[in-house]
C-alpha cells in the first residue's frame, strides 16, 4: 500500500494525492435546486487542481488525463470542476470530487495498442467472389430489359 506523500495530502483516488494548499476552492451562489436558499447561500463548487501537483500519477496517466479533461483544462494547466446539483455546499463539494476521481481513474487506463492486422488470402477470395457474383445478377438485369 502506497501512503501519501504527506500526513495532510488529500486521496483524490486510489493512491493519487495531492497537497490541500494545491487544491484551490471557490464557492458561490448556485443556480440548482434550493428555492430561495439559492439566492443567499453559496453551495455552488468550483474546483482547480494542477495537473502537475497530483503525485502517483505517471506521465502517460497524466497526458490521458490532460486529453480526458478537454475544454476542463485551464491554460495554466489546472482542471477546473464545478458543481451546482446538490442543495448544500458539502454535497456539492463532494460531486465535484467524485468528478476528479472519476477522470483520474479513467486516465489510469492503458489502452491496448491496436495490433494491424491482413485479411486472409481465403476472406480475399470470398470477397471478390461475392462481387463477381453481384457483379452478374446486374448484368442480367440489363440485358432483360
Amino acid at each position: 500500500m502506497t501512503e501519501p506523500p504527506s500526513q495532510n495530502a488529500s486521496e483524490l483516488a486510489p493512491s493519487m494525492y495531492a497537497s490541500p494548499s494545491a487544491l484551490r476552492w471557490q464557492f458561490s451562489r448556485s443556480s440548482g435546486p434550493g428555492g430561495q436558499n439559492v439566492n443567499k447561500v453559496n453551495t455552488k463548487a468550483e474546483l482547480w487542481v494542477p495537473v502537475g501537483a497530483i503525485s502517483g500519477l505517471t506521465d502517460r496517466a497524466a497526458g490521458r488525463l490532460r486529453k480526458l479533461a478537454g475544454k476542463r483544462l485551464t491554460s495554466a494547466d489546472e482542471i477546473h470542476l464545478a458543481a451546482d446539483v446538490e442543495r448544500t455546499q458539502e454535497g456539492n463539494r463532494t460531486a465535484v470530487l467524485e468528478r476528479l476521481r472519476e477522470l483520474i481513474v479513467h486516465s489510469l487506463h492503458e489502452p491496448k495498442p491496436r495490433k494491424k492486422t491482413k485479411p486472409t488470402r481465403a476472406a480475399r477470395q470470398r470477397r471478390l467472389e461475392s462481387k463477381r457474383h453481384r457483379s452478374q445478377i446486374k448484368a442480367r438485369r440489363q440485358g432483360a430489359e
